[in-house]
């Protein structure tokens, strides 16, 4: 069975036709969703797939109570070796998602630290990502850090510094973890997601 990670920025609470319909597909093709259970594009996410009465879903918490499971889903517990719940507690979640997935489809502003750390961890597992980037309302497939790097010139000079600040960005584009494609990064026409 096809497992999708659907993770997404907190800022964002509402999901717009373009997220519904590649959510629509996913359920289609009755693919298991891998959540994480946070406010904003989580919590907008399990909303969407509750209202579609979707029960393959399976929903990543730290310890054992999820903060959002609005489906009363299957859960997936992970346990951290510290107790400060901050990004480095929770990005052990999201590092798991990751790995247990076979793609991404990630909502991002353009903003969220924990969403481009969420891309990075897909692409560094050699998994591909739908992304839909708010700011444009464009799809964009990633393959690889290539394809990132190319998004990320699209992005705010002021996030990226704090994306250098937060995640140390730029060691993700030093030339042996790249595999370099001569394609330019373009919109995504893939329907699968």
């Amino acid at each position: 069975m096809t497992k999708v990670f659907i993770g997404g920025s907190r800022r964002i609470s509402k999901l717009n036709k373009a997220i519904k319909d590649r959510i629509d597909n996913i359920i289609q093709n009755e693919y298991t969703v891998l959540i994480g259970d946070a406010n904003g594009a989580d919590k907008s996410v399990q909303n969407y797939l509750y209202d579609k009465n979707y029960r393959n879903v399976l929903v990543f918490c730290m310890g054992d109570k999820c903060r959002n499971n609005i489906g009363n889903w299957q859960t997936q517990s992970i346990k951290a070796p510290m107790n400060k719940k901050d990004f480095s507690y929770y990005s052990i979640k999201d590092l798991e998602m990751s790995r247990a997935a076979d793609y991404g489809f990630m909502i991002w502003d353009a903003k969220s630290n924990g969403t481009l750390n969420n891309i990075v961890n897909l692409l560094k597992e050699n998994k591909k990502t739908l992304l839909y980037f708010s700011p444009n309302g464009n799809y964009y497939t990633l393959a690889n850090i290539d394809h990132l790097e190319k998004l990320l010139a699209k992005c705010d000079v002021k996030y990226l510094d704090i994306f250098e600040e937060k995640l140390k960005i730029s060691k993700f584009f030093t030339k042996e973890n790249q595999r370099r494609t001569s394609k330019p990064l373009e919109k995504s026409v893939e329907t699968a997601l």
